[in-house]
């Protein structure tokens, strides 16, 4: 027996022996393979590699929020500021239960209805005045509900006049909602009140974002040579299953990890990616909370009339009923312009001369999500002379770049720092935007737009407060040392909804952004352009990208801030 291993090893021997000769007389053979085989391999391993991927992600414990608590510790003035920030978006839901709501005992639009009730002291409405509308909202056995927590959106609007305005709705915490409305022009106005959510669904998708910080998941390319590894990212990956790359910003702080690659580095990371959208995050009982055209955003019907005409004031009526609900509206529409309330008044800039114009020996500083670059590409559709550079980014990615030479007008956009959904980033280009503000020098003739919300819809608040925070602090320190700097922030808006889009960027997640982010800008030298209110008066369908009609509006606040309306325009 052992002689005839002999006998094989020195034969293994031999081929082994004639194999190396062989490969060392045609080495020119081997090292002249051409670049096509060698990507056609690394397309293959990144295909297996993709494919790896979504079976390779992290488990959730559903007990465990470590999410919210990451990055430095806040001050306990911060401290102090969340809690109070938290407090004020606090959302009413429904009572304790020790089983899932079935349907037929939630929100229903089609059994709910409002009535517009009569004027206080009088029969009409006059400009001035403050219309109210009261919502009771049903179940689809058509039984009160006797609860509050649903998510309604109301305003006035009349097509006639291309005139809107958004609604204040207060809770009850009964199934009782009131719809409030400043009445800010003279002739027709339709109330219009939706539900988008009900309180059921509400329920669900706060356990989502508290709980399920990975529904939406990125990843990172890391690549030596022609050796490469995809592995999975996120601002809140569980500790305890694999070891961490840690890409924590070393200036604010903000925490990212990234899976460690199995061969290689950490150092090796090349990019950044959304990696995907994870499926089945629902039972079948809360499936049912989210269909298009039952229970996603579908209106309310009026039990009477839900029109009426508006008078203009009566000479001498000096002695008005005191407000329900003090209300503070933006703004509203009026012949399809925007009206702010406050502030200069909104310009009309008709053409691209008068654009370029406002915008001569300007530099305007884009930074945020695509409905930042939206403006951008605005600017490159409407100004003609405002040409982009071709700085090689990625399409809908950016850096981006455009100039005006003959007006010396220079407009940047880029992307913020991650968590950002776009398709591919890389690591060089990965920016936070209180870092970039930390290098503008700032000035009379420098313009900073911000608009950061959009991609922190599927983490808890705390996350999206210290992501502000950041900004904030350098958004003062750039005002500290060139007060004449314009800061325009522009906020949340409305978007379309489906059952997939909901558990994602529903409104209701925008909205508590949105309510977070004016707070914490309240009070300071910066222009609030108000996308929310913008999206809800107007009658065109919510969108993530606003159609150009209210685009349009918006950049003529940008612009009408730039420049402002002086006495001798006005003349």
């Amino acid at each position: 027996m052992f002689r005839n291993l002999s006998k094989y090893a020195l034969l293994f021997l031999f081929l082994s022996l004639s194999g190396f000769i062989f490969l060392l007389r045609n080495m020119h053979t081997v090292e002249s393979w051409n670049c096509h085989t060698i990507s056609a391999l690394y397309q293959l391993q990144t295909r297996i590699q993709s494919s790896l991927l979504s079976a390779n992600l992290p488990t959730y414990n559903p007990n465990l929020t470590f999410c919210a608590h990451l990055g430095q510790k806040p001050s306990a003035e911060d401290e102090l500021e969340e809690r109070y920030l938290l407090n004020s978006i606090q959302w009413p839901g429904p009572p304790p239960r020790f089983a899932p709501p079935t349907l037929r005992s939630t929100s229903d639009p089609v059994h709910s209805f409002f009535t517009i009730l009569p004027g206080k002291g009088r029969r009409e409405w006059r400009l001035g005045d403050q219309l109210e509308a009261l919502v009771q909202v049903h179940d689809f056995q058509g039984r009160p509900k006797r609860y509050g927590g649903d998510f309604l959106l109301a305003r006035l609007h009349s097509p006639e006049l291309g005139a809107g305005v958004a609604g204040t709705v207060v809770d009850h915490k009964n199934g009782i909602y009131s719809a409030f409305f400043p009445l800010l022009w003279v002739g027709p106005a339709q109330v219009e009140v939706t539900l988008v959510h009900s309180s059921e669904a509400v329920a669900v998708l706060k356990h989502l974002r508290e709980h399920r910080p990975d529904r939406v998941f990125f990843k990172s390319l890391f690549r030596l040579g022609f050796l490469s590894e995809k592995t999975v990212c996120n601002m809140c990956l569980p500790p305890d299953q694999q070891p961490l790359c840690n890409y924590t910003d070393l200036y604010t702080g903000e925490p990212w990890y990234c899976y460690k690659p199995k061969m290689l580095s950490c150092d090796t990371r090349i990019n950044h990616a959304k990696g995907g959208y994870l499926k089945n995050l629902l039972s079948n009982k809360e499936a049912l909370l989210f269909q298009s055209g039952v229970n996603i955003k579908v209106q309310i019907r009026a039990s009477g009339r839900d029109r009426i005409d508006v008078l203009p004031p009566e000479a001498g009526d000096g002695d008005k009923v005191t407000p329900s609900v003090q209300l503070t509206p933006s703004g509203h529409y009026f012949n399809n312009s925007w009206r702010p309330q406050g502030g200069p008044a909104l310009r009309r800039f008709e053409d691209s001369a008068a654009v370029t114009q406002c915008l001569r020996n300007k530099v305007i500083n884009m930074y945020g999500d695509s409905t930042a670059r939206q403006w951008f590409e605005y600017f490159l559709t409407f100004v003609p002379e405002i040409k982009e550079i071709n700085l090689h980014s990625p399409r809908n990615v950016g850096p981006f770049m455009a100039v005006d030479t003959t007006h010396n007008i220079l407009l940047k956009y880029r992307c913020h720092g991650p968590p950002i959904r776009f398709t591919t980033v890389l690591t060089s280009e990965l920016r936070y935007v209180s870092n970039e503000l930390d290098g503008l020098a700032g000035g009379p003739d420098t313009v900073v737009v911000l608009s950061v919300w959009a991609h922190f819809s599927t983490f808890p608040v705390e996350v999206y407060v210290r992501r502000l925070r950041h900004i904030r602090r350098a958004v003062l320190r750039l005002l500290g040392r060139a007060p004449e700097t314009l800061v325009v922030i522009r906020s949340a808006n409305l978007q379309a909804l489906d059952p997939e889009v909901s558990l994602y960027n529903s409104d209701w997640y925008s909205l508590q952004l949105d309510t977070v982010l004016k707070a914490m800008f309240r009070g300071l030298d910066v222009v609030m352009v108000d996308a929310w209110e913008m999206s809800l008066a107007h009658h065109l369908p919510h969108a993530l990208h606003p159609p150009q009609a209210i685009v349009q509006n918006m950049i003529g606040m940008l612009l009408s801030h730039i420049c402002p309306e002086t006495r001798t325009s006005r003349e």
